[in-house]
């Protein structure tokens, strides 16, 4: 299979004062989850059943998550998976409120190997766009788009800023249920073009949700007369393994 990368050229929002200054906005072909990864496994015509493929890789998954929550540093090949604690323990004690765990995955070999035969195809510039590049969970550090509630949650990416007169404009949060939240503009702590930072609602239930930033902000600050809005999926409380489902043990196949 011949991996191939594809990218729009766009202007590096960090560096506001060079015009000339280009990045790579990745152009995605879709999302993936692990149904349609062991649908892919499945047409390698190994034969092995689909269930035997989805126990194998369900064990798999569960080994390795005991393993790293014990404390092992596990090196897969593709990549090497290492826990961590972040926060001030206070007076000898964790305290899951201002404590947390989590894992740290680096590439390692195979994964080096096939980004070295990797291409990638430019496919022309494009300006003025708004886009969200990378969240990252302030009280984590994680960027898989894991936040949570009541903590500071970083947004970069171009055209963001949070401008205009149309009920619309805001940042909002949309669960499962299709319940919207909408941040009250002194949640938006840090209002930039190129990132915002949110203080998250403390009573914001765990789950998955579509953050949404609609502005009327343009290039030089100017305001358009029609709202646009970006997108992207956050998960309060931390990002679920691919399909993750308690009920399902991997027994004899």
């Amino acid at each position: 299979m011949k991996r191939v990368l594809k990218g729009w050229l766009i202007d590096n929002s960090v560096t506001t004062d060079n015009k000339t200054d280009k990045i790579l906005l990745l152009a995605s072909a879709g999302s993936l989850t692990l149904n349609d990864v062991l649908e892919e496994m499945y047409k390698q015509d190994t034969g092995l059943r689909p269930e035997t493929l989805r126990h194998s890789v369900t064990l798999y998954h569960r080994v390795l998550t005991d393993l790293i929550l014990t404390g092992y540093s596990v090196n897969t090949g593709l990549f090497r998976a290492v826990p961590q604690l972040t926060g001030v323990v206070e007076g000898g004690v964790w305290n899951k409120e201002k404590n947390s765990i989590y894992v740290s995955l680096t590439q390692d070999k195979a994964l080096r190997e096939a980004i070295a035969q990797t291409s990638v195809d430019i496919l022309g510039e494009k300006s003025n766009i708004m886009y969200i590049l990378e969240t990252e969970d302030k009280k984590t550090g994680l960027k898989d788009g894991s936040a949570t509630a009541g903590r500071n949650f970083f947004v970069r990416g171009a055209m963001l800023k949070v401008a205009g007169d149309n009920e619309s404009v805001g940042v909002t949060l949309t669960n499962a249920a299709k319940a919207v939240t909408k941040l009250a503009d002194d949640l938006i702590t840090i209002n930039n073009p190129s990132s915002l930072t949110l203080l998250l609602p403390a009573d914001l239930a765990e789950g998955e949700y579509t953050l949404t930033v609609t502005t009327q902000y343009a290039n030089s600050g100017h305001i358009l007369k029609t709202p646009r809005s970006v997108s992207t999926q956050i998960w309060v409380g931390g990002k679920p393994e691919d399909g993750d489902d308690d009920s399902e043990v991997p027994g004899e196949i």
